[in-house]
């Protein structure tokens, strides 16, 4: 572990050196072969990278940012992928059952087990998913609408509604625990297409009494516990549009168009400080997430209107980056940044 300057100063080089070198230069074949190559994920396991949230490699949040950034900038899809590992290794970090963590934690940490999540039961509502106590652990019903990762992970960390609500207690608690990222008894998978990360292999689950062990449950809590990090994910997830953002101005930039990419430069150096701020005043966050998006969105289409005719090719990235900053327009959205973008996007102009 190292904690370090030099440490975290590395590891923030190494993003940067893999985005530009080998991420970046992919993302075409990527994206038209809808695949990411397994050597992403070896590197960036060998690197370190799968070890963040466990604290095998020690960076401090603002330089976790920053990787997160860096590395959504190389290849959003790789990113978003790769990204959802580190819930499962939280809830490794945090669980009671030693058991679980001792088999799981040390190979997911170096990136030899590599995971998923599914929130379905947390976050919508009301939930997707529901688990029923039954005689040495939970059955699960319901769905897990978009699950990243399928055939690329080994296990997912599930999170499920209780269906045994207690009295005045409309929310119940939330069980969550480690499934095996495979169809079978009590699970099928519905592939989905997708307008951009389609290599990501972002399926929907199904569960028909599907049988969650109390050996594989990772924990129990209220909802009101679950929500009181999310402040923590939902500016991590603020990195993947700041990516593309990234990109974009960039390639604006290298097409000529110096002053321009200054102008969009300086707005997301403003933004980047209003989704930090977001972490000591979280009810500030949905704006400043939707301002993020806005911003990629709008980037993108500049880069489009830089390059001109050619933007619109198939093999160019410039159509890339416009479905990517279109994806980031939902992905890991809540009803707080939609009301904030539709806001934004219905101002009329004069």
């Amino acid at each position: 572990m190292d904690g370090s300057v030099e440490g975290v100063v590395s590891m923030l080089q190494r993003a940067h050196t893999i985005a530009e070198e080998v991420l970046f230069p992919a993302t075409l074949d990527v994206d038209a072969q809808a695949a990411i190559p397994r050597s992403h994920f070896d590197l960036l396991a060998e690197q370190g990278f799968y070890g963040l949230a466990g604290g095998s490699v020690e960076v401090d949040f603002p330089s976790l940012v920053g990787i997160v950034e860096t590395l959504s900038s190389g290849c959003l899809t790789t990113t978003f992928t790769w990204i959802q590992h580190h819930g499962m290794v939280r809830a490794l970090t945090r669980t009671v059952n030693e058991e679980l963590r001792d088999k799981y934690f040390g190979a997911a940490i170096r990136g030899e087990v590599r995971g998923g999540v599914a929130y379905a039961g947390a976050i919508p509502q009301p939930p997707r998913l529901w688990a029923t106590a039954t005689r040495g652990g939970w059955l699960l019903n319901g769905e897990a609408p978009f699950v990243t990762g399928w055939g690329i992970v080994d296990l997912l960390l599930v999170s499920a509604r209780n269906t045994a609500i207690a009295a005045g207690e409309s929310t119940g608690t939330i069980i969550s625990g480690l499934v095996d990222a495979v169809a079978g008894a009590g699970v099928s998978v519905e592939e989905l297409q997708m307008v951009a990360a389609q290599g990501s292999n972002t399926v929907r689950l199904h569960f028909a009494d599907y049988v969650l062990p109390d050996e594989k449950v990772t924990g129990e809590i209220s909802h009101r516990e679950f929500l009181a990090n999310q402040h923590i994910n939902a500016r991590l997830n603020g990195c993947l549009a700041m990516g593309v953002a990234t990109r974009c101005i960039h390639l604006i930039g290298a097409a000529g168009q110096a002053e321009t990419a200054r102008l969009l430069r300086d707005q997301q150096d403003l933004i980047r400080t209003r989704l930090d701020g977001g972490l000591d005043e979280p009810a500030t966050l949905p704006a400043a997430r939707a301002a993020a998006v806005e911003l990629a969105y709008r980037s993108a289409g500049a880069l489009v209107v830089t390059v001109g005719s050619t933007g619109i090719l198939a093999r160019q990235h410039a159509q890339r980056l416009v479905r990517e900053a279109t994806f980031t327009l939902v992905a890991a959205g809540r009803p707080q940044i939609k009301d904030r973008l539709l806001g934004v996007f219905g101002r009329v102009h004069e």
